[in-house]
């Protein structure tokens, strides 16, 4: 079940990215808010190695690629603070605009980048983890809760979507980041481990589905 759930989310990612992208300019790519399509490779990259990690084997290979996967959640996911900000920007608020708004920005997203690889990755031991179908190297020491990272990232998801939601009267960008909050701080115990990756998914959908909004100049502020 786990193994056709990794592959089904590597899909859907991959179909976001192409809806992501599908007829922007080169313009549009200059944006804060086109980060989001960086983001989303990791989540392709994750979710393959999930669902082919049985076929890989056990090994140093599927190792490398797993350990892989915790770099690039590290160094990777931090720029969606970018993204948040880049939402203000194009629904045109001003001090969103400015340069100490997005030095500050800047600043706090290798801020994480830095505590992230220093407390998830430096010395970091991973160990061969068979679970539900799945067969992929996972950290030694098991998580009490979200790592700090991610944590902070929510935060600024939900402060700047609920700016947005207030201006432009657009409630997707802050459905999502509340909707992630509540997956990533609720335990359900659903006999799975791929199950609950459905609040990602749905976040990076509500993302990509706010930056296409604001290709197309429909939110305004009121």
């Amino acid at each position: 079940m786990d193994t056709f759930l990794y592959f089904l989310y590597a899909t859907l990612y991959t179909v976001l990215l192409v809806w992501g992208l599908y007829g922007i300019g080169k313009f549009e790519l200059t944006k804060w808010t086109s980060v989001i399509y960086i983001v989303i490779l990791p989540l392709i990259y994750d979710n393959a190695i999930l669902a082919t990690g049985k076929w890989i084997g056990e090994g140093e290979l599927l190792e490398s690629l797993n350990f892989s996967r915790f770099c690039l959640h590290a160094l990777i996911t931090p720029l969606l603070v970018m993204y948040s900000i880049g939402t203000l920007q194009e629904s045109g608020i001003k001090w969103a605009k400015k340069k100490w708004f997005v030095t500050s920005g800047s600043i706090y997203t290798i801020g994480l980048m830095v505590l992230e690889f220093s407390l998830e990755v430096v010395g970091l031991e991973i160990e061969i983890v068979k679970e539900y179908g799945v067969i992929s190297y996972s950290n030694v020491e098991e998580a009490t809760g979200p790592p700090i990272m991610v944590l902070l990232v929510v935060l600024i998801l939900i402060v700047a979507s609920a700016i947005l939601w207030n201006k432009t009267k657009w409630p997707v960008f802050f459905i999502g980041a509340i909707v992630m909050t509540i997956g990533s701080a609720v335990p359900i115990n659903v006999g799975s481990g791929a199950l609950t990756n459905a609040f990602e998914l749905f976040l990076i959908f509500t993302l990509i589905w706010t930056k296409r909004r604001l290709i197309t100049n429909q939110l305004y502020i009121k």
